[in-house]
């Protein structure tokens, strides 16, 4: 696997937001940056980087935004080896195929529940269920100061420290690669990582479903927390750094997830490997966060 970050771009707003995290994280990990344009169908009528004119429908878009692009962020961010070319085939086949040889897939989402956009609904749905490396998904109007905490003046910016990472671990099966793409992330962000973990306190009996049992409910939540920090006391250990908030709470982790995406500058979930009658499932924590989260959302699959 080569260190390379790869973007989707249509030249729609939320694939530039996309270009502009990958070109950010590429140069966070040291890696270089492809930019891809997926598909035979010709890209939206983009507002490009440079500013420069879109050529008329005769011309080939597509390979004057994927010019403009590489042009323009290789300018916007000097050192950044960056390339730029199409890849054949439908969409989500190529975008697929793409991730295989990067470190992480980047693409732009408004959401999976919309259907205007080309890196959407269906397309970006069956990308995140196949693709077996990291993906990214990131919205319209998603910029570098998003990803900081406001300053004194309380204004963010590149000057001031990153928000938080999230982390949402199952602890019924916690997996390293999740948890360590969460931790790297942290670490070379200088962040620090807040750790979700949603449980739900088993009814005690049909007869006693409406008596609530407060001792109980306070053992099961002290053993989700002991199990938390003993899930995650390894990592600590690997990455002394990482300032680490560890929450067990009660209820499903999708909507505290989301919600912690709020003061976040990156979401991780996890995917596991799997394929129903149906075809490829994302999981339903990993779907309600792509559904809520306002920062970018990483799925990191695994066994």
């Amino acid at each position: 696997m080569s260190r390379t970050v790869t973007v989707g771009l249509d030249g729609s707003p939320e694939s530039l937001a996309a270009a502009d995290w990958a070109a950010r994280e590429a140069l966070l990990l040291d890696a270089a940056l492809r930019i891809v344009h997926a598909g035979e169908a010709p890209p939206h009528s983009y507002r490009p980087f440079a500013g420069e004119a879109v050529p008329p429908p005769g011309a080939d878009r597509s390979t004057h935004m994927l010019r403009e692009a590489e042009a323009s962020l290789a300018y916007r961010h000097p050192g950044l080896p960056v390339i730029a070319d199409r890849v054949a085939g439908q969409a989500a086949a190529g975008l697929v195929a793409a991730a295989e040889d990067a470190q992480l897939l980047v693409l732009g989402s408004r959401g999976l529940g919309r259907t205007a956009g080309f890196l959407l609904g269906s397309v970006a749905l069956a990308v995140v269920a196949r693709a077996q490396r990291p993906v990214v998904l990131v919205r319209a109007g998603a910029g570098s100061a998003d990803e900081h905490m406001p300053g004194v003046f309380g204004t963010a910016s590149r000057d001031t420290p990153y928000r938080d990472v999230v982390l949402g671990l199952d602890l019924a099966d916690p997996h390293d690669a999740v948890i360590e793409f969460a931790f790297a992330a942290a670490s070379r962000r200088a962040a620090g990582l807040r750790v979700v973990h949603g449980w739900n306190p088993p009814g005690l009996s049909a007869v006693f479903a409406d008596i609530p049992d407060a001792q109980r409910e306070n053992e099961l939540a002290q053993h989700a927390r002991q199990k938390l920090a003993d899930t995650l006391s390894v990592w600590r250990d690997k990455y002394p750094g990482v300032e680490v908030t560890e929450e067990a709470v009660i209820g499903q982790a999708g909507p505290h997830l989301a919600d912690a995406a709020r003061n976040a500058s990156l979401v991780v979930v996890g995917r596991k490997n799997r394929t129903a009658s149906l075809g490829p499932h994302i999981g339903p924590v990993a779907h309600a966060v792509l559904h809520h989260a306002s920062a970018p959302v990483v799925v990191v699959p695994h066994d």
